[in-house]
């Protein structure tokens, strides 16, 4: 007994000493400051100022790593809400699962978090494992290991210009190997959408997923299944403006992880030219990324769904159905199908239907009906449209260019256009021209019939 008490008291007195986080100088991981948000390098020095550790961490650290411009930048420090808030001029907390506080500055928010704890037994779950409240704070170390990806879990601080890496995160950006912090399992477990993440990691960063990360993924796919449809809407969203969009949708469709986000995706591309529609749609948002230009979530959705409407479209309109509402049951019928699962936001799936609802009336140009189509909000999205439908063959190219030079012209180029057609002879494409109009006869005016009236009191006859 004693002498198994000496080897144990021998092995800690030589065992190795837990290693620390590494401190990265700014001429090995190369940020430079002037990058970094001036809001975000506030907040930090507010809570330095009150005696509280802050530092910028996750996404922007690692995208100002591999030089990426972040979208955004969080701040995380022992400080708890109610501590951070009175710091501040304008700051809330917000949060059920795990509260923070947005510090505003304008239009900017920085999302300042607490450091987190590990995920103990006592948290509360789902059926399925997934943590649904997580108020439990802890130390900095412990807030790096909760965190998903070693890529994720690093620290900026401003104030001396380190990068501070518990998990060797900047060796692995510098591989592009996206590899999960603990067991790959039970960290999906806790968090499902991790999964997605991982996909557009690799995605965006043109990198690969750590074996060990990636091999639970197919077989925990399905619980997906199980995560709030509002969040999931917001993943895809991420995933679809990453700047990366098709191989996003190909890794999803690889992993089995397309199902519980896109279930008409594998009906979409089995279809002919749904996959060439997809990929041109898919390829101009992300050079729309790339170039910074904003992206419109309803544009996007209304691309990916418009193949299945429009097979739909024309099997209604085959069976006798009337175009505009053969149409809007189309439209109908997918996007029930599909918020069943993506909880598609009201205001976009209505922008989707006037894009939608818009492309049969390009086949005509007529004078008052164009006029009023230009007055419609959704007009210049519906002609971006109606272009990546003639980049995709199915619609007249010169007929979808007419109507973007439309689009950008100014009020009197526009008024000549219109005009220019009207004194156009009717050609395919531009509708049958109106019927002509008969006229009433006119009715008698009793004076007129009593023989009264003027010399020409016979000639309405």
């Amino acid at each position: 007994m004693i002498t198994e008490t000496i080897k144990k008291f021998v092995g800690r007195l030589f065992a190795p000493a837990a290693r620390g986080p590494l401190r990265i100088g700014r001429d090995k991981h190369g940020i430079d400051r002037r990058n970094v948000s001036r809001h975000a390098i506030k907040v930090c020095e507010v809570l330095r100022q009150h005696g509280y550790e802050a530092y910028i961490v996750g996404g922007a650290v690692r995208d100002l790593i591999v030089g990426l411009e972040p979208k955004d930048f969080d701040v995380a420090t022992n400080a708890t809400p109610e501590q951070i808030r009175p710091l501040f001029r304008r700051a809330r907390i917000i949060g059920r699962r795990f509260q923070l506080v947005h510090v505003v500055f304008g239009q900017e928010i920085i999302e300042t978090s607490t450091f987190r704890a590990p995920a103990s037994e006592d948290q509360e779950t789902d059926a399925h494992g997934r943590i649904l409240r997580d108020n439990v704070f802890g130390t900095h170390e412990e807030d790096a290991a909760r965190r998903d990806f070693t890529m994720n879990a690093l620290y900026y601080d401003p104030h001396n210009e380190e990068v501070i890496d518990f998990h060797d995160g900047v060796a692995d950006l510098k591989k592009r190997q996206i590899r999960m912090i603990g067991d790959p399992a039970k960290r999906y477990r806790e968090d499902p959408v991790r999964m997605l993440r991982a996909v557009r990691f690799a995605a965006k960063l043109n990198g690969t997923l750590d074996p060990a990360t990636r091999q639970p993924i197919r077989t925990m796919a399905d619980l997906i299944e199980n995560v709030p449809a509002s969040r999931l809407f917001d993943e895809m969203l991420k995933l679809l403006t990453c700047g990366h969009a098709m191989d996003c949708l190909r890794q999803l469709r690889a992993d089995g992880l397309h199902n519980g986000l896109l279930p008409l995706l594998d009906v979409v591309l089995e279809q002919p030219g749904g996959e060439h529609f997809v990929e041109l749609a898919l390829e101009r948002t992300d050079a729309r990324v790339r170039a910074g230009k904003t992206i419109s979530p309803s544009f996007l959705f209304a691309a990916l769904l418009w193949q299945q409407v429009e097979v739909r479209w024309k099997q209604l309109r085959a069976q006798g159905e009337h175009t505009i509402p053969a149409l809007s049951q189309a439209a109908d019928s997918v996007l029930d199908e599909q918020t069943e699962k993506l909880a598609i936001q009201r205001r976009f799936s209505s922008d989707m239907r006037e894009i939608w609802f818009m492309q049969p009336r390009f086949e005509r140009r007529m004078g008052k009906t164009i006029f009023r189509m230009i007055e419609q909000p959704r007009f210049r999205a519906a002609c971006d449209f109606l272009q990546l439908r003639a980049a995709a063959g199915e619609f007249d190219s010169v007929l979808a260019q007419w109507w973007m030079d439309l689009a950008n012209a100014d009020d009197a180029t526009r008024a000549d256009m219109i005009e220019e057609i009207s004194r156009l002879p009717r050609e395919a494409g531009d509708g049958p021209a109106p019927a002509a109009r008969k006229r009433r006869p006119r009715r008698r005016s009793p004076s007129r019939s009593a023989g009264g009236g003027g010399g020409n009191a016979g000639s309405a006859e």
